[in-house]
Parts: C-alpha cells; sequence; structure tokens
C-alpha cells in the first residue's frame, strides 16, 4: 500500500487556514451574490474564452459612448465587467486551493480507510482464533463497519459483504 499523504498537518496550520477561510468569506460577504440552481442554469456564463470577448467589448464601449446603446446601463456594465474580472484571479486561486484540499483529503481518508481495514481484518481473525480482547474489539468495529449490507438468503440475517 503506497502512502502518498505521510505528512501531518498540524493543528494550528488548520485553525489558521479556517481562521483565513472565514475571513475571506466575510470581508467578502457584502459583496456576493447569491444564485437559484434555475438562475444558475439559465443565464450567460462567462468563462475563459469568453473573458477576452468581454474585456474588448468592455474596453471598446468605453472608448466608444456613442456607439453604446441607450438602454446599455455603462455604469452597470463598468461595475460587473470590473468585478468578473477581479474576481477571476481569485476564483481560480480558490479553485486551486479546493482541488489540493479535495486529493488530500481524499488520498488521507483512503489511506486512513484501507488501514483500518487491515486491522479490521486482522481483528476478525484474531476473533475467530480466540485471541484475548479480540472479540470485544470486533464486535464494536462490525457494528460500525460501513460496508453495504444484502439479505443472507438462507436465514434473512443482515451481514456485510466483508464477512461472507
Amino acid at each position: 500500500m503506497e502512502n502518498k499523504h505521510a505528512v501531518f498537518i498540524p493543528t494550528d496550520v488548520l485553525t489558521q487556514v479556517q481562521n483565513l477561510v472565514k475571513q475571506a468569506n466575510a470581508l467578502l460577504l457584502p459583496y456576493v451574490t447569491s444564485l437559484t440552481p434555475t438562475e444558475r442554469r439559465t443565464m450567460a456564463k462567462m468563462g475563459e474564452k469568453t473573458l477576452s470577448f468581454v474585456e474588448k467589448a468592455h474596453e471598446f464601449a468605453t472608448q466608444n459612448l456613442n456607439l453604446v446603446p441607450p438602454f446599455l446601463d455603462m455604469t452597470a456594465f463598468n461595475t460587473d465587467f470590473a468585478d468578473a474580472h477581479n474576481l477571476w484571479s481569485v476564483l481560480l486561486a480558490s479553485q486551486q486551493l479546493h482541488e489540493n484540499l479535495d486529493d488530500t483529503t481524499m488520498a488521507s481518508g483512503s489511506e486512513a480507510y484501507q488501514a483500518a481495514l487491515i486491522f479490521y481484518n486482522s481483528v476478525k481473525m484474531a476473533a475467530r482464533q480466540d485471541i484475548p480482547g479480540a472479540k470485544a474489539v470486533y464486535e464494536e468495529l462490525k457494528k460500525r463497519f460501513p460496508g453495504p449490507k444484502r439479505k443472507n438468503h438462507s436465514n434473512g440475517d443482515q451481514k456485510s459483504e466483508i464477512e461472507e
């Protein structure tokens, strides 16, 4: 079993990160917008490819006010463009942070689960061999084992697949 995540993250580091994330959320709270799932699904989206189009259109609109139609609110366009443009780098940094956290959580969780399974199976074998103390540990872990449940067709008992 290869251990990809072998470095313990100190509690004080995690506390600092949590505080910084809370601080970032608090700083942005007065300015962020919440969307419903329907709004997210139906609105036009600016992505990496359309960013340069929006930048150029904003530049031309600002330089050529005579071409701006009267129903286009330039103040709103300026605000939306500035926030979308400026938040882009924050979004990319937070996506990178999210990906790093997700990968590390997945790796450490997978490795911890694999280690727990190794221990569980070892205790299970020890309980079968009547090693003192093993049966109580096995019975407690067996109650908590997250494996899928299925019916044993012979008597209707529920058993996890690992016990078969």
